[in-house]
């Protein structure tokens, strides 16, 4: 995906439907990997490997459990064409995430993009953070059992 000449970008741009998922999983390694999983059958993924071996030596710097029950997984790698994400939505805590705040995690987004959209990449994670510091929201679309509505939820579309 790449951006309007104004540099404005939507949720609803990156994110598709069929990349919001519930997960199985209450591990961290295994959520990843679910996530990166789905993300890999965006169409400017063009290495998937590559992209999972980023995406984990950029986990091992830092956590990106951000807090409040949020994790926001991010990579920038050459073989990412444009920006894309996938979501979990976790109904049982995942406890070994190592958030910022200690807190468990139930709400994953993962966002990767191309080495060189850093402003793209770094507005991407600036609009998932403002999304997401509504908590009433954050509720609703962890409470929800159908990934349909939560990715209404997540890209601001009524139901």
């Amino acid at each position: 995906m790449n951006l309007p000449s104004n540099g404005t970008i939507s949720l609803a741009d990156i994110l598709p439907p069929e990349r919001v998922i519930l997960l199985e999983s209450n591990t961290k390694h295994e959520i990843l990997n679910a996530l990166i999983d789905v993300l890999g059958r965006a169409p400017g993924i063009t290495d998937l490997e590559d992209m999972r071996t980023e995406l984990f030596r950029r986990e091992e710097m830092m956590s990106t459990g951000i807090g409040l029950g949020i994790a926001v997984p991010h990579v920038r790698a050459a073989s990412i064409q444009g920006i894309s994400m996938a979501v979990g939505i976790s109904p049982r805590v995942v406890t070994d995430y190592d958030s910022l705040d200690g807190e468990p995690v139930h709400l994953v987004c993962m966002i990767a993009a191309n080495i060189d959209q850093h402003t793209e990449y770094i507005r991407t994670l600036a609009l998932v953070s403002r999304r997401l510091r509504n908590r009433d929201l954050f509720r609703s679309i962890i409470t929800t059992d159908d990934p349909a509505i939560a990715h209404r939820l997540l890209v601001g579309e009524s139901e």
